[in-house]
């Protein structure tokens, strides 16, 4: 049994490996079901819950700081990748699917909260906010929203195991769907105008071992930044201290991504890394206390989407949105960067930028929109705040 830090952190840095490691080198069908982010989840809480290592002081203290350090240094990461500039280039209607995806999507979020919010533990709201996160942005999002508005670790993985199976399921159901776009486009009377075309932002060059060191140092010197400011600012609602911090890494990344530092190839594969880590250091803080309620919750997933389907196509029949913007759209936000460009290319490979422009655009606004769901959602709880 492991007591003391180094033990612990060398089988969650194995753990957080693991997965993305091996859908890389083998890409077994099994990643397309359960991303390596969740199966990491699973992996580490069943190990926690197996007693691998005690919740001594010293290791508590040890998850706290990796936490509190990992998270700001992560968003900044990510948003160095988000060319605004781009993403405005896609042009109002591409801009315009994407936003009444979004809104469909929170939409149904609220509508299938007030459908189960008797049935959901006392924090339901947060665990849908947490989605709401997720289904806008991405795994990144979730987990500032979270550590944000204080959705508790045995909570999680309900959210995460719907996330992965309703995103499973859409996805097959979407690609199913191409050889239905000439009827669906003819039903919504689809613009059949040219599709606005913008360039995904490159990176240039092999990422080195000095590279990773350099931006490692500088994401955590912006986060711990981000936390100072962030200390200073006041607090209200769900406005907190890490609220504000988790927004000042986002801003201060999206104003990196204008300068030529953003194609540098390191910050997207070290991101990726901080998160397999940042999500195995939550999942070693679990237990299944909460798995009582994944079966509920993936009820609630499910409806969430089927609602926002419903939503979408009367969207799309209003305003004569073609099915292949539908798809895009809807994936970007729920699938992410991982699925979104594959939709695309299976309709056309001009529309490949265009999805991974609107991923990003979704991981810029993933976690503003979550705390913004927090604050609606526990407006409506029965039992408040």
């Amino acid at each position: 049994m492991i007591e003391t830090v180094w033990p612990y952190l060398a089988v969650v840095l194995l753990a957080a490996g693991l997965f993305p490691s091996l859908e890389r080198r083998y890409g077994w069908r099994l990643f397309s079901v359960l991303p390596p982010i969740v199966l990491t989840y699973l992996l580490v809480t069943a190990l926690a819950v197996a007693g691998l290592w005690q919740g001594t002081a010293e290791i508590a203290a040890a998850q706290r700081h990796l936490t509190t350090q990992l998270l700001p240094a992560l968003l900044f990461l990510l948003m160095v990748g988000c060319d605004l500039r781009a993403i405005l280039a896609l042009g109002p209607r591409m801009l315009a699917v994407f936003a009444c995806a979004m809104a469909s999507i929170l939409v149904a979020i609220v509508l299938a909260y007030l459908i189960f919010r008797n049935a959901l533990p006392a924090d339901g709201w947060k665990m849908l906010a947490a989605l709401s996160a997720t289904w806008t942005g991405g795994s990144a999002n979730l987990v500032a929203v979270k550590q944000s508005i204080g959705l508790p670790d045995n909570l999680l993985p309900p959210v995460l195991l719907a996330d992965a199976l309703c995103y499973s399921v859409w996805v097959v159901l979407l690609f199913s769907a191409v050889r239905f776009a000439p009827r669906f486009n003819r039903w919504t009377r689809a613009d059949e105008r040219a599709l606005p075309m913008a360039a995904a932002p490159l990176a240039h060059g092999p990422a080195s071992a000095g590279g990773v060191l350099l931006w490692l140092g500088i994401a955590l010197l912006v986060g711990n930044g981000a936390m100072a400011l962030a200390a200073q600012l006041p607090t209200q609602g769900f406005l907190t201290g890490t609220a504000w911090t988790v927004l000042i890494a986002t801003v201060a990344g999206l104003a990196l991504a204008r300068t030529p530092l953003a194609r540098s190839p390191v910050p997207a594969p070290l991101a990726g890394a901080l998160l397999a880590c940042l999500v195995a250091v939550l999942a070693s803080q679990s237990n299944f206390a909460g798995m009582s309620a994944a079966p509920l919750f993936l009820l609630v997933g499910f409806t969430v989407l089927v609602l926002h389907v419903a939503l979408f196509a009367l969207a799309a029949r209003a305003f004569r949105f073609d099915l292949y913007l539908c798809g895009i759209s809807s994936l970007a936000q729920i699938g992410g960067m991982a699925t979104a460009p594959v939709l695309a290319a299976t309709y056309s490979r001009a529309l490949v930028p265009a999805a991974v422009l609107l991923a990003m655009l979704g991981l810029v606004l993933g976690t503003g929109i979550g705390l913004f769901m927090a604050g609606v959602l526990s407006g409506l709880s029965p039992t408040g705040v």
